[in-house]
Parts: structure tokens; C-alpha cells; sequence
């Protein structure tokens, strides 16, 4: 690659994350949503994946909890060739995200206002059998409290649901910031025979090309992340 290339490519970058930065620093949300609450409980209704995607039998990257949805914006320029969805339980970032994917023409990029302890099921029934190949949670709300137990995404119904839609080989990237929180993660997914833990030490590093803004943060912090990835795997 000539150096000429590397700066129109770096150039390019700077712009679009301006552009990105415009469009959300304009949206103000509540850091915390209780999942539990009224208004979350009933299940969206069925998607017609045809009209969401250009060509709706790629392989999907699912993002449970994507926040401003940056991270699926660069993934799915990335890899042009897979379908990106991202579920997000506060409104106002998921109108705030379709709105820069549309702007910046993405085909391949959705996201969902819902809460995925009640709607994942619902989301993955319609999609093409095989297509989900990919799920990550990262940096999930941790609800400090014992009794907010609940109200973490990571609830062993969830799991089983994943465990129903994703192809075999298929992979879940699992981290956080908070230790209890990604040990509670894991042995949720330990719990279930349809998945293997690839690794029992925590990564170092993210297997994935793009990291979370959070991600960014802690580290810039000099903080640990504790990261694991399961497989599906046939039982």
C-alpha cells in the first residue's frame, strides 16, 4: 500500500469518526434501563429480513447490548460481505444509530430497539437456519446490586435461545470490565452442554478487529477486561 494510499485511508477514517461523534454526542439517554419495567416485557413483532438487508442470507454478527452501535459500524465495513444487528434496549440510541448507519449507506448494518431477554427469541425464529454465526456481549450493564440479579442480560433463558439459533461452530465473545459480571456471563454459558469454552484463561487480547468504545476507555485506563468465546457445538 503506498503512502499516498495510507494517508487517504487515515484522512477518510478521521472523518467518519467526527461524523459519528456529531451524531451521538447530539443524543442524550439514561445510562440505566431496568429491563424488568412494564414497557419492556411485551416481544417485538416478527422482522422481514428481506427488507432489513440488501442480501439477507449473509452470515449475521449479532451484538447483544451495542450502546451507540460504533463498533458495528466499523465491523461491518470491515466485512462487507457479512450482516451486522445490533440490540439495544435504550430508544434513542438505536434511532440515533440506524440514522448514521443510513448516512452512511450501510446495507448490511440494523439495529433493534428491544430487550433481548424478551424479544431474542422472536428476532431469531425469522431469521434463514444457519445464518447467525456470530453473537457478542460486551460490557453489559453489571446491576452491582444482588438483587438486580435479574435485571443482567446474561440470564440462562437467553442462553438457551442463542444455544437454539446459532450454527454450530458458530461463536459467542463474551467481556467486561467487571470480573463478577463476565464469571456470572460464563458460567451461564458453562451451564449449557450446547457450548465449549475455547480457552479457560481469560484472553488478552479481542480475537475481533474492532474493540468497544468501552473497551478503548478501560484500557486507556490501564484496567483489565476479562474476555472469553464460546462455541456452539454439536451434543
Amino acid at each position: 500500500m503506498s503512502y499516498e494510499l495510507r494517508i487517504l485511508i487515515t484522512i477518510h477514517w478521521l472523518l467518519f469518526t467526527v461524523h459519528c461523534s456529531l451524531i451521538m454526542n447530539r443524543v442524550r439517554v439514561r445510562q440505566h434501563v431496568n429491563p424488568l419495567g412494564i414497557r419492556y416485557q411485551a416481544p417485538i413483532d416478527p422482522i422481514d429480513w428481506e427488507n432489513i438487508y440488501v442480501n439477507a442470507n449473509q452470515p449475521l454478527l449479532l451484538d447483544i447490548g451495542c450502546a451507540r452501535g460504533q463498533f458495528l459500524v466499523e465491523m461491518a465495513q470491515l466485512e462487507p460481505n457479512c450482516n451486522f444487528l445490533g440490540l439495544e434496549i435504550r430508544e434513542p440510541l438505536v434511532e440515533a444509530a440506524n440514522k448514521m448507519r443510513s448516512e452512511l449507506g450501510l446495507t448490511n448494518l440494523h439495529y433493534i430497539f428491544c430487550n433481548a431477554n424478551t424479544s431474542l427469541k422472536p428476532i431469531l425464529s425469522t431469521l434463514p437456519k444457519g445464518i447467525l454465526q456470530r453473537v457478542t456481549i460486551q460490557f453489559p450493564d453489571p446491576w452491582f446490586k444482588n438483587r438486580h440479579a435479574k435485571r443482567r442480560v446474561a440470564q440462562p433463558e437467553l442462553v438457551t435461545e442463542l444455544a437454539e439459533y446459532l450454527a454450530p461452530g458458530g461463536t459467542v465473545f463474551l467481556q467486561s470490565d467487571v470480573k463478577f459480571v463476565e464469571e456470572e456471563m460464563c458460567e451461564r454459558f458453562e451451564e449449557n452442554p450446547n457450548f465449549h469454552r475455547q480457552s479457560q484463561e481469560w484472553l488478552a487480547e479481542n480475537p475481533l478487529p474492532v474493540a468497544t468504545e468501552r473497551e478503548i476507555f478501560t484500557i486507556k485506563k490501564n484496567e483489565p477486561v476479562y474476555r472469553a468465546v464460546f462455541e456452539r457445538i454439536l451434543v
